[in-house]
C-alpha cells in the first residue's frame, strides 16, 4: 500500500548537533517559496516531540515571518516553556540559514473530563457526491491555476465552485470542501495533527478571493499567509474524508482574516481555525 508523501516531510527527526532541534526534508513547491501549511505542520510535530505521549496538541498560534526557500533544509528549535500537572506549553523558531521564516507557539494537554459543546456542521452534500479537484484541475486551461492544486499530496472536493480557473459569479464569504490525504498516513496521533495543520492552509484563504470575485488564476492576485492559529479539539485522521467549512469576516488593508472549523464523517468538530493574509490585487496596489 503507497504511502503519504507527507510522512518522511511532517515526521521531523533530531538533529545531530543541538538538543530539541529537529529538521525534516521539503515538498516541492510550484513557487520558488515554501508553502506555509508545510511548516506549520512540521512545527506541530518538532514541538510534540519534547513531551509526553499522554499530552495531545491542543492549540498553536504562529507568524510568518519571511518565505521559506525549498531548497534549504528547515531547522526546528523547540523551547520547553512550561510543563505543569495537564498542560505543556513550547515555543518553536523555524529557521533556514540561522534565520527565522516562522515563530510559533504551542499548548499540550493530558485528556481530561469535562463540558461538550460544538457549533452543528453545514449541511452539504457527501464527499462521494461532488467532483474530486483533480478532476477539475484536469480541465483547466491555465497553467498556473493547475500549478496551485498539484503535488499538495491532499485531494479536495469543493461544494461552491472551485477558484482554480474561474471566479465564484455569487462572490459569497464562505465555502466548504471535503478533504482527505491521498494515500495513507502510519503513525500516532501527533502526526495526524500535524497534517490537518497542513491541509488548513490549503483553502483557508479562498472566500476572501470568492467575495471579492477572483480567483487563484486571476491576474496581479497575491496571496500570502500572515499568522495562523488553531486549535484541536477531538481526535481525527487526516487519511480519512473531513469537512472544511470556512468563511471570511473582514478585509481590508489589504488583509483577509478567515475562520473556518473542520468536522469528521460524523459530523463533530474537531478543529477551529483562523489565519490573516496578505491579499493583494491590482486595483488596490
Amino acid at each position: 500500500m503507497t504511502t503519504s508523501p507527507l510522512l518522511p516531510v511532517l515526521d521531523v527527526q533530531p538533529a545531530d548537533d543541538a538538543l530539541d532541534v529537529f529538521t525534516g526534508p521539503n515538498l516541492p513547491h510550484w513557487r520558488a517559496r515554501l508553502f506555509g501549511g508545510q511548516v506549520l505542520g512540521q512545527v506541530a510535530v518538532a514541538a510534540g516531540r519534547t513531551v509526553g505521549a499522554d499530552r495531545r496538541l491542543h492549540s498553536l498560534h504562529a507568524y510568518f515571518l519571511r518565505p521559506g526557500d525549498p531548497d534549504v533544509a528547515v531547522a526546528f528549535s523547540v523551547e520547553r516553556l512550561r510543563d505543569g500537572r495537564s498542560f505543556s506549553a513550547r515555543r518553536v523558531q523555524a529557521t533556514q540559514n540561522g534565520v527565522p521564516i516562522l515563530s510559533g507557539i504551542t499548548s499540550f494537554q493530558t485528556a481530561s473530563e469535562g463540558l461538550e459543546h460544538f457549533e452543528p456542521a453545514p449541511d452539504v452534500p457527501e464527499p462521494e457526491d461532488l467532483r474530486s479537484d483533480y478532476e477539475i484541475l484536469d480541465a483547466v486551461d491555465d497553467p498556473r491555476a493547475r500549478q496551485i492544486g498539484r503535488g499538495r499530496h491532499v485531494e479536495i472536493r469543493h461544494v461552491e465552485p472551485a477558484l482554480y480557473g474561474s471566479a465564484d459569479p455569487q462572490r459569497r464569504a464562505h465555502q466548504s470542501v471535503w478533504f482527505r490525504l491521498d494515500a495513507p498516513l502510519p503513525g500516532e496521533d501527533l502526526l495526524h495533527r500535524g497534517a490537518l495543520a497542513y491541509a488548513s492552509d490549503l483553502s483557508v484563504l479562498e472566500p476572501v478571493l470568492r467575495r471579492h470575485g477572483l480567483a487563484w488564476s486571476s491576474p496581479g492576485t497575491s496571496v500570502a499567509s500572515l499568522d495562523h492559529a488553531m486549535w484541536w479539539h477531538r481526535p481525527a485522521r487526516a487519511d480519512e474524508w473531513l469537512l472544511y467549512a470556512v468563511e471570511s469576516p473582514n478585509a481590508s488593508g489589504a488583509r483577509g482574516l478567515s475562520t473556518g472549523r473542520m468536522y469528521d464523517r460524523e459530523r463533530r468538530l474537531v478543529a477551529t481555525v483562523a489565519q490573516e493574509g496578505m491579499v493583494r490585487v491590482p486595483s488596490a496596489g
